[in-house]
Protein backbone atom coordinates (compact mmCIF):
# COMPACT_ATOMS: atom_id res chain seq x y z
CA UNK A 1 0.00 0.00 0.00
CA UNK A 2 1.02 3.64 -0.48
CA UNK A 3 1.75 6.01 2.39
CA UNK A 4 2.80 9.67 2.55
CA UNK A 5 5.69 9.58 5.03
CA UNK A 6 7.35 12.55 6.71
CA UNK A 7 10.94 11.28 6.95
CA UNK A 8 12.60 14.54 8.02
CA UNK A 9 11.80 18.24 8.24
CA UNK A 10 10.20 19.31 4.94
CA UNK A 11 10.75 15.85 3.44
CA UNK A 12 7.46 14.20 2.56
CA UNK A 13 7.64 11.16 0.30
CA UNK A 14 5.34 8.46 -1.03
CA UNK A 15 6.46 5.00 0.10
CA UNK A 16 5.26 1.48 -0.48
CA UNK A 17 4.52 -0.18 2.87
CA UNK A 18 3.16 -3.58 3.89
CA UNK A 19 -0.49 -3.86 4.78
CA UNK A 20 -1.17 -3.21 8.48
CA UNK A 21 -1.99 -6.07 10.81
CA UNK A 22 -4.91 -5.51 13.16
CA UNK A 23 -4.97 -6.31 16.84
CA UNK A 24 -7.91 -7.98 18.60
CA UNK A 25 -9.47 -4.60 19.39
CA UNK A 26 -8.85 -3.14 15.93
CA UNK A 27 -10.21 -3.15 12.41
CA UNK A 28 -8.51 -2.36 9.10
CA UNK A 29 -9.82 0.88 7.65
CA UNK A 30 -9.57 1.70 3.96
CA UNK A 31 -8.93 5.42 4.24
CA UNK A 32 -10.97 7.45 1.77
CA UNK A 33 -10.44 11.04 2.91
CA UNK A 34 -7.97 12.78 5.20
CA UNK A 35 -8.03 16.49 5.91
CA UNK A 36 -4.90 18.60 6.32
CA UNK A 37 -5.07 20.50 9.61
CA UNK A 38 -3.30 23.79 10.22
CA UNK A 39 -1.35 21.97 12.93
CA UNK A 40 0.12 19.70 10.23
CA UNK A 41 1.97 22.61 8.60
CA UNK A 42 4.59 23.08 11.37
CA UNK A 43 4.97 19.32 11.50
CA UNK A 44 6.07 19.32 7.87
CA UNK A 45 7.84 22.66 7.49
CA UNK A 46 9.38 23.04 10.96
CA UNK A 47 9.78 19.40 11.99
CA UNK A 48 7.61 19.81 15.09
CA UNK A 49 6.87 16.12 15.50
CA UNK A 50 7.36 13.53 18.20
CA UNK A 51 9.42 11.37 15.87
CA UNK A 52 10.48 10.63 12.32
CA UNK A 53 9.29 8.87 10.25
CA UNK A 54 5.63 9.79 10.68
CA UNK A 55 2.47 9.42 8.62
CA UNK A 56 0.31 12.48 9.20
CA UNK A 57 -3.49 12.63 9.19
CA UNK A 58 -5.79 12.93 12.20
CA UNK A 59 -8.94 14.15 10.38
CA UNK A 60 -10.15 11.14 8.44
CA UNK A 61 -12.86 8.73 7.41
CA UNK A 62 -13.05 5.49 5.48
CA UNK A 63 -14.52 2.00 5.19
CA UNK A 64 -13.86 -1.04 7.36
CA UNK A 65 -12.48 -3.80 5.15
CA UNK A 66 -11.30 -6.32 7.74
CA UNK A 67 -12.57 -7.09 11.25
CA UNK A 68 -13.03 -10.03 13.61
CA UNK A 69 -16.74 -9.17 13.71
CA UNK A 70 -18.15 -9.64 10.18
CA UNK A 71 -20.90 -7.15 10.99
CA UNK A 72 -18.34 -4.35 11.04
CA UNK A 73 -17.06 -5.01 7.53
CA UNK A 74 -18.35 -2.36 5.16
CA UNK A 75 -18.98 0.16 7.94
CA UNK A 76 -18.34 3.72 6.81
CA UNK A 77 -16.78 5.56 9.73
CA UNK A 78 -15.10 8.71 10.95
CA UNK A 79 -12.35 8.15 13.49
CA UNK A 80 -11.82 9.82 16.86
CA UNK A 81 -8.01 10.16 16.71
CA UNK A 82 -7.19 10.14 20.43
CA UNK A 83 -6.18 6.92 22.19
CA UNK A 84 -6.50 7.37 25.97
CA UNK A 85 -4.38 5.51 28.52
CA UNK A 86 -7.51 4.57 30.53
CA UNK A 87 -5.43 4.58 33.71
CA UNK A 88 -5.28 8.22 34.83
CA UNK A 89 -7.78 10.30 36.83
CA UNK A 90 -9.13 12.11 33.77
CA UNK A 91 -9.72 8.86 31.92
CA UNK A 92 -11.68 7.61 34.94
CA UNK A 93 -13.93 10.65 34.42
CA UNK A 94 -14.09 9.96 30.66
CA UNK A 95 -12.41 13.30 30.02
CA UNK A 96 -10.14 11.69 27.47
CA UNK A 97 -8.61 14.85 25.90
CA UNK A 98 -7.13 15.58 29.34
CA UNK A 99 -5.55 12.12 29.57
CA UNK A 100 -2.09 12.19 31.16
CA UNK A 101 -0.55 9.74 28.68
CA UNK A 102 -2.57 9.57 25.47
CA UNK A 103 -1.61 8.42 21.97
CA UNK A 104 -2.88 10.08 18.80
CA UNK A 105 -3.28 9.02 15.17
CA UNK A 106 -1.30 11.33 12.89
CA UNK A 107 0.71 12.87 15.70
CA UNK A 108 2.18 10.44 18.19
CA UNK A 109 1.59 7.42 15.96
CA UNK A 110 1.06 7.00 12.23
CA UNK A 111 -2.13 8.50 10.89
CA UNK A 112 -4.36 8.40 7.86
CA UNK A 113 -2.32 9.71 4.93
CA UNK A 114 -1.95 6.12 3.78
CA UNK A 115 -4.32 3.77 2.04
CA UNK A 116 -5.00 1.41 4.97
CA UNK A 117 -4.74 1.89 8.73
CA UNK A 118 -5.42 -0.34 11.74
CA UNK A 119 -7.73 1.61 14.06
CA UNK A 120 -9.32 0.81 17.40
CA UNK A 121 -12.96 -0.29 17.27
CA UNK A 122 -13.74 2.10 20.14
CA UNK A 123 -12.68 5.03 17.94
CA UNK A 124 -15.11 4.27 15.09
CA UNK A 125 -18.10 6.58 14.62
CA UNK A 126 -20.48 5.22 11.94
CA UNK A 127 -21.30 7.69 9.19
CA UNK A 128 -25.02 8.24 8.46
CA UNK A 129 -26.35 7.26 5.06
CA UNK A 130 -26.22 10.02 2.49
CA UNK A 131 -23.16 11.71 3.99
CA UNK A 132 -19.99 11.53 1.92
CA UNK A 133 -16.73 10.35 3.46
CA UNK A 134 -15.11 13.67 2.54
CA UNK A 135 -17.72 15.40 4.70
CA UNK A 136 -17.28 12.77 7.42
CA UNK A 137 -13.54 13.55 7.49
CA UNK A 138 -14.58 17.06 8.57
CA UNK A 139 -15.98 15.56 11.78
CA UNK A 140 -12.83 16.37 13.77
CA UNK A 141 -12.91 20.17 13.21
CA UNK A 142 -16.70 20.08 13.55
CA UNK A 143 -16.43 18.37 16.94
CA UNK A 144 -13.74 20.78 18.12
CA UNK A 145 -15.96 23.70 17.09
CA UNK A 146 -18.98 22.25 18.87
CA UNK A 147 -16.99 21.68 22.04
CA UNK A 148 -15.81 25.30 22.03
CA UNK A 149 -19.28 26.76 21.52
CA UNK A 150 -20.69 24.52 24.24
CA UNK A 151 -17.99 25.86 26.56
CA UNK A 152 -19.25 29.34 25.71
CA UNK A 153 -22.73 28.49 26.97
CA UNK A 154 -24.60 30.18 24.11
CA UNK A 155 -28.14 31.30 24.85
CA UNK A 156 -30.76 32.68 22.48
CA UNK A 157 -30.32 36.15 21.04
CA UNK A 158 -26.64 36.63 21.81
CA UNK A 159 -24.15 38.33 19.49
CA UNK A 160 -21.07 36.23 18.75
CA UNK A 161 -17.70 37.32 17.37
CA UNK A 162 -15.10 34.80 16.16
CA UNK A 163 -11.45 35.65 15.59
CA UNK A 164 -10.22 33.33 12.83
CA UNK A 165 -12.33 32.41 9.78
CA UNK A 166 -10.77 29.01 9.09
CA UNK A 167 -12.65 25.68 8.97
CA UNK A 168 -13.10 25.40 12.75
CA UNK A 169 -14.17 29.03 13.07
CA UNK A 170 -16.74 28.75 10.28
CA UNK A 171 -18.15 25.56 11.73
CA UNK A 172 -18.28 27.21 15.13
CA UNK A 173 -20.29 30.01 13.56
CA UNK A 174 -22.77 27.49 12.18
CA UNK A 175 -23.07 25.79 15.57
CA UNK A 176 -23.67 29.16 17.24
CA UNK A 177 -26.49 30.03 14.84
CA UNK A 178 -28.08 26.61 15.28
CA UNK A 179 -28.02 27.17 19.04
CA UNK A 180 -29.92 30.44 18.81
CA UNK A 181 -27.30 33.16 18.44
CA UNK A 182 -28.74 36.39 17.04
CA UNK A 183 -25.71 36.96 14.83
CA UNK A 184 -22.18 35.72 14.17
CA UNK A 185 -19.42 38.00 12.92
CA UNK A 186 -15.82 37.24 12.02
CA UNK A 187 -12.48 38.99 12.37
CA UNK A 188 -9.44 37.87 10.39
CA UNK A 189 -6.29 39.46 8.96
CA UNK A 190 -6.90 37.67 5.64
CA UNK A 191 -9.46 39.56 3.57
CA UNK A 192 -10.09 36.45 1.45
CA UNK A 193 -11.24 34.52 4.50
CA UNK A 194 -13.70 37.25 5.43
CA UNK A 195 -15.12 37.29 1.91
CA UNK A 196 -15.51 33.50 2.10
CA UNK A 197 -17.28 33.82 5.48
CA UNK A 198 -19.69 36.28 3.91
CA UNK A 199 -20.59 33.75 1.21
CA UNK A 200 -21.71 31.49 4.05
CA UNK A 201 -24.00 34.19 5.45
CA UNK A 202 -21.78 35.57 8.22
CA UNK A 203 -20.91 39.19 8.89
CA UNK A 204 -17.70 41.02 9.72
CA UNK A 205 -16.68 42.60 12.98
CA UNK A 206 -18.12 46.09 13.19
CA UNK A 207 -15.75 48.76 14.48
CA UNK A 208 -16.70 49.78 18.00
CA UNK A 209 -19.32 47.03 18.37
CA UNK A 210 -19.40 44.88 21.49
CA UNK A 211 -20.32 41.19 21.59
CA UNK A 212 -21.80 38.94 24.25
CA UNK A 213 -19.56 35.98 23.34
CA UNK A 214 -16.12 36.23 21.72
CA UNK A 215 -14.13 33.22 20.51
CA UNK A 216 -10.38 33.69 20.06
CA UNK A 217 -9.48 31.09 17.45
CA UNK A 218 -6.35 32.57 15.90
CA UNK A 219 -3.81 31.96 18.66
CA UNK A 220 -2.14 35.35 18.16
CA UNK A 221 -1.54 38.11 20.75
CA UNK A 222 -3.22 40.71 18.54
CA UNK A 223 -6.33 38.53 18.26
CA UNK A 224 -6.43 37.98 22.02
CA UNK A 225 -6.17 41.71 22.65
CA UNK A 226 -8.86 42.39 20.06
CA UNK A 227 -11.11 39.76 21.59
CA UNK A 228 -10.85 41.30 25.06
CA UNK A 229 -11.57 44.76 23.66
CA UNK A 230 -14.61 43.53 21.69
CA UNK A 231 -16.29 41.77 24.62
CA UNK A 232 -19.35 43.34 26.20
CA UNK A 233 -19.23 44.03 29.95
CA UNK A 234 -19.96 40.70 31.68
CA UNK A 235 -19.19 39.04 28.34
CA UNK A 236 -17.72 35.59 27.84
CA UNK A 237 -14.44 34.93 26.09
CA UNK A 238 -13.46 31.42 24.95
CA UNK A 239 -9.78 30.83 24.18
CA UNK A 240 -9.54 28.21 21.43
CA UNK A 241 -6.60 29.08 19.16
CA UNK A 242 -3.32 27.25 19.66
CA UNK A 243 -0.80 29.94 20.59
CA UNK A 244 1.75 30.64 17.87
CA UNK A 245 3.98 32.47 20.37
CA UNK A 246 3.81 34.03 23.84
CA UNK A 247 0.37 35.59 24.36
CA UNK A 248 1.50 38.82 26.04
CA UNK A 249 -1.04 41.56 26.62
CA UNK A 250 -0.51 45.19 27.71
CA UNK A 251 -1.53 46.28 31.18
CA UNK A 252 -4.38 48.43 29.83
CA UNK A 253 -5.85 45.45 27.97
CA UNK A 254 -5.55 43.25 31.04
CA UNK A 255 -7.43 45.88 33.02
CA UNK A 256 -10.37 45.49 30.66
CA UNK A 257 -10.78 41.88 31.81
CA UNK A 258 -11.19 43.17 35.36
CA UNK A 259 -13.25 46.27 34.70
CA UNK A 260 -15.67 44.52 32.33
CA UNK A 261 -15.78 41.48 34.64
CA UNK A 262 -15.25 39.10 31.75
CA UNK A 263 -15.44 35.35 32.04
CA UNK A 264 -12.50 33.59 30.34
CA UNK A 265 -12.84 29.92 29.43
CA UNK A 266 -10.38 27.56 27.81
CA UNK A 267 -11.38 24.82 25.39
CA UNK A 268 -9.41 21.80 24.22
CA UNK A 269 -10.21 19.17 21.63
CA UNK A 270 -13.70 17.68 21.98
CA UNK A 271 -15.85 15.45 24.17
CA UNK A 272 -16.13 11.76 23.31
CA UNK A 273 -17.76 10.00 26.23
CA UNK A 274 -20.97 8.46 27.50
CA UNK A 275 -22.34 11.85 28.58
CA UNK A 276 -21.36 14.12 25.69
CA UNK A 277 -20.22 13.02 22.25
CA UNK A 278 -19.39 15.97 20.01
CA UNK A 279 -18.47 13.55 17.21
CA UNK A 280 -21.82 11.82 16.98
CA UNK A 281 -23.56 15.18 17.30
CA UNK A 282 -21.43 16.57 14.46
CA UNK A 283 -22.21 13.70 12.07
CA UNK A 284 -25.90 13.91 12.90
CA UNK A 285 -25.90 17.67 12.28
CA UNK A 286 -24.17 17.20 8.93
CA UNK A 287 -26.60 14.48 7.90
CA UNK A 288 -29.63 16.62 8.82
CA UNK A 289 -28.29 19.69 7.05
CA UNK A 290 -27.96 21.70 10.25
CA UNK A 291 -24.19 21.83 9.71
CA UNK A 292 -22.77 22.34 6.23
CA UNK A 293 -19.24 20.97 5.78
CA UNK A 294 -19.01 20.42 2.04
CA UNK A 295 -18.62 24.12 1.05
CA UNK A 296 -15.60 24.37 3.33
CA UNK A 297 -13.65 21.81 1.27
CA UNK A 298 -12.00 24.10 -1.26
CA UNK A 299 -9.24 21.78 -2.51
CA UNK A 300 -8.85 18.02 -2.96
CA UNK A 301 -5.64 16.19 -3.89
CA UNK A 302 -4.88 12.51 -4.52
CA UNK A 303 -2.41 10.88 -2.13
CA UNK A 304 0.46 11.02 -4.63
CA UNK A 305 0.11 14.82 -4.77
CA UNK A 306 0.25 15.37 -1.00
CA UNK A 307 3.51 17.30 -1.40
CA UNK A 308 1.81 19.75 -3.75
CA UNK A 309 -1.03 20.19 -1.27
CA UNK A 310 1.33 21.14 1.54
CA UNK A 311 3.36 23.43 -0.71
CA UNK A 312 0.19 25.25 -1.77
CA UNK A 313 -0.84 25.75 1.84
CA UNK A 314 2.62 26.64 3.12
CA UNK A 315 3.27 29.09 0.30
CA UNK A 316 -0.23 30.59 0.44
CA UNK A 317 -0.27 30.42 -3.34
CA UNK A 318 -4.06 30.46 -3.40
CA UNK A 319 -6.93 30.97 -1.03
CA UNK A 320 -7.97 27.76 0.67
CA UNK A 321 -10.19 26.68 3.51
CA UNK A 322 -10.09 22.92 4.05
CA UNK A 323 -7.66 20.93 1.94
CA UNK A 324 -8.49 17.23 1.65
CA UNK A 325 -6.47 14.21 0.55
CA UNK A 326 -8.80 11.73 -1.19
CA UNK A 327 -8.03 8.09 -1.90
Amino acid sequence: MRAAVLTATNTLVIEERPMPVRGEDEVILRVRAAGICGSDLPRVFAGKVYHFPLVLGHEFAGEVVDAADPALIGTRAAIFPLLPCRKCAMCAEEEYPLCADYDYYGSRRDGAMEEYLAVKIWNLIPVPEGLSLEEAAMCEPAAVARHAIMRAGISGGERVLVFGAGPIGLMLGQWAMSMGAASVAFADIDERKLVFAETMGFGRQTEGAKYDVVIEGAGAPSALQGAIAAAEPFGRLVLMGNASRDMDIPQAVYQQILRKQLTLTGTWNSSYNSRVNDWKAALEAMASGALSAKPLITHTYPLEEVRAAFDMMGGREAFYNKVMIVM
